[in-house]
C-alpha cells in the first residue's frame, strides 16, 4: 500500500515519464559479474540498448508468451540468464514466481506448476536420474512399458520437431503411451511447462532426447554475460539435437582462429568495467571473443566442442575437454559433482562427490556401517562401487580420455566456499588449489 501511494502521488507519473524520456540506449543499467571459473571475476556494463535489443529475437524464436504464462524463477538475478529472463518475462505481463530457497525446486514445481522455467543442465540430470534410479526398482513389465512409452514418445516427438505428420497409427501408440507414462513424467515438473530454457554448461544429448520424447521441449541455447546471455538457441518447431540452434536475428557469429566462436551485435556489452586491459583483450573490432570453441554447422546451426581456457592438455600432449566427461558421469545417480583433473598430467583423474543420499541407502542394503561419510566414502565396497562405474564410462571413451584415478570427496562443493559458481559451475582454480594434497596422491602413487 505504501508502495502504491508514492505511485498515487501529484506528479508522479510525470516524473517518471520525465525519467524515461531522459533514457538513451547507451545508459548503464547494470554490472554482472563473470562466473570466475577460469579467472577472476569481471564486471561486465550493459546498457539500455544491450538488454532493450534481446526482446524482438527472443519474440521471433520463442513460443509466444503472454499474461497467462507462470515462471518459477530459482536461478540467482545475479546470472545474466535469470536476470535477463526476468525482464523478459515482465515485459510479457507474466507471473514471476520467485524461490528463496533453490533445493525446494522440486516441491515449488507442484505448488506454482509454471508453464516456463530457466534452469541449467544439472536440474535435468538430477531429475533424469531420480527417475531412472526409481525405474530400477520397478518390475520388469513396469520397466519395459516406460522405455516402450519412451521409444514411442520419441519416434512422434521428432516427426513434430521436424514438422512432419505422424502416421495414425503412431498417433495411437503415442496416446496410449502419454496416458500410461509420458503425462506422469510431466507431472514431476508439474504438468503445465510449455518449454524450459537452458543454458550454462553442456547438456547431453541423451537427457535432452528424453525429456523430449516426454513431452518436454528443452529449449537448449547458448549466452555469456557480455552477450546480454542468448547467442543462439533452439526454434521451438524446428530444431537439431546436439547444437544450441541458430543465432539471434541481428546477431552474428563467426568462428575465429582456433575454432573460438566470435560474436557481434547489438546485445554485446561494451566491456568491463574499470579493465580497460580486459576489455581490449575481449572486445576486438566489435567482435567478442568468448573463449568457447565450436563451429556452425551445414544447417547454420551452432555447436560448442571446448572451453578454450577449461582444455586440458594432458604430457602427452593429447588435448582433452573436461566438461564432456564431467556431463557424462555427471547424469549418474550416484555421483552429485566432479571436477575432472589432468592438465600437464600423464593422466586423466577426477575429484568426485557422491550423492550420499542415494549412496547412503545402497550402502544400507547392503550392510555396510560407517560413522561418518569420511569413513563412508573409504570403506572398500563403495570405492570398487564406484569403480564400476568409472570403468562403463571409460569402456566408451578413447584411452587418453579415460579417468585412471579418482578420489571420493566427503563434503560437497559449496557456494560459500568458493567452489562453485551461483549456477552451480565448478570453479576449477578453487578446486585445485583447495584438494591440492588430495590430487598429488592420485598421481604420486604408482
Amino acid at each position: 500500500d505504501d508502495l502504491r501511494a508514492v505511485g498515487a502521488a501529484p506528479g508522479a507519473a510525470e516524473e517518471v515519464e520525465a525519467r524515461l524520456a531522459r533514457v538513451t540506449p547507451e545508459d548503464l543499467v547494470t554490472l554482472i559479474y563473470t562466473s570466475g571459473t577460469t579467472g577472476e571475476p569481471k564486471g561486465v556494463m550493459l546498457t539500455q540498448g544491450n538488454l532493450l535489443s534481446c526482446f524482438p529475437p527472443h519474440d521471433a524464436r520463442l513460443p509466444a508468451l503472454c499474461e497467462d504464462d507462470v515462471s518459477l524463477c530459482f536461478l540467482p538475478l545475479s546470472h545474466v540468464f535469470e536476470r535477463g529472463w526476468t525482464y523478459y518475462a515482465l515485459s510479457k505481463g507474466m507471473v514471476n514466481c520467485y524461490l528463496e530457497d533453490p533445493a525446494q525446486v522440486v516441491e515449488a514445481l507442484q505448488q506454482v506448476r509454471p508453464t516456463v522455467m530457466c534452469a541449467v543442465p544439472r536440474f535435468y540430470e538430477k531429475v533424469y536420474a531420480a527417475i531412472f534410479k526409481q525405474l530400477k526398482q520397478a518390475s520388469l513389465p513396469r520397466r519395459a512399458l516406460f522405455h516402450w512409452a519412451v521409444t514411442v514418445g520419441g519416434k512422434a516427438g521428432r516427426l513434430r520437431k521436424d514438422q512432419l505428420p505422424v502416421p495414425f497409427l503412431l498417433r495411437v501408440r503415442y496416446r496410449i503411451a502419454d496416458a500410461l507414462v509420458l503425462k506422469k513424467v510431466r507431472g514431476i515438473v508439474g504438468g503445465r511447462i510449455r518449454f524450459f530454457p537452458c543454458a550454462g554448461a553442456p547438456l547431453s544429448q541423451t537427457i535432452e532426447e528424453f525429456f523430449h520424447a516426454c513431452g518436454i521441449f528443452i529449449c537448449y541455447g547458448y549466452g555469456l554475460t557480455e552477450t546480454t546471455a542468448t547467442v543462439s538457441t533452439h526454434e521451438a518447431h524446428h530444431f537439431k539435437f546436439g547444437t544450441v540452434g541458430k543465432p539471434l536475428n541481428g546477431v552474428q557469429v563467426r568462428i575465429g582462429e582456433h575454432d573460438e566462436i566470435l560474436v557481434k551485435g547489438p546485445t554485446v556489452s561494451k566491456g568491463y568495467f574499470k579493465r580497460p586491459e580486459a576489455t581490449a583483450e575481449a572486445f576486438v573490432d566489435g567482435w567478442f571473443h568468448t573463449g568457447d570453441a565450436g563451429l556452425l554447422d551445414e544447417d547454420g546451426c551452432l555447436v560448442i566442442t571446448d572451453r578454450i581456457k577449461d582444455l586440458i592438455k594432458t604430457s602427452g600432449g593429447k588435448y582433452v575437454a573436461p566438461q564432456a566427461i564431467e556431463a557424462a558421469l555427471g547424469s549418474d545417480p550416484y555421483v552429485e559433482q566432479i571436477a575432472v583433473i589432468g592438465d600437464g598430467r600423464r593422466f586423466i583423474s577426477a575429484l568426485l562427490v557422491p550423492s550420499f543420499p542415494n549412496l547412503e541407502e545402497w550402502a544400507r542394503a547392503r550392510g555396510i556401517e560407517a560413522a561418518s561419510r569420511e569413513e563412508l566414502v573409504a570403506h572398500p565396497e563403495v570405492v570398487a562401487f564406484y569403480q564400476e562405474r568409472i570403468d562403463r564410462h571409460n569402456a566408451g571413451v578413447a584411452r587418453f580420455k579415460q579417468v585412471k584415478k579418482f578420489t571420493l570427496l566427503p563434503r560437497e562443493f559449496t557456494l560459500e566456499a568458493g567452489e562453485i559458481t551461483p549456477t552451480l559451475k565448478v570453479r576449477r582454480k578453487q578446486v585445485l588449489a583447495r584438494y591440492q594434497r588430495e590430487i598429488e596422491a592420485m598421481y604420486a602413487e604408482p
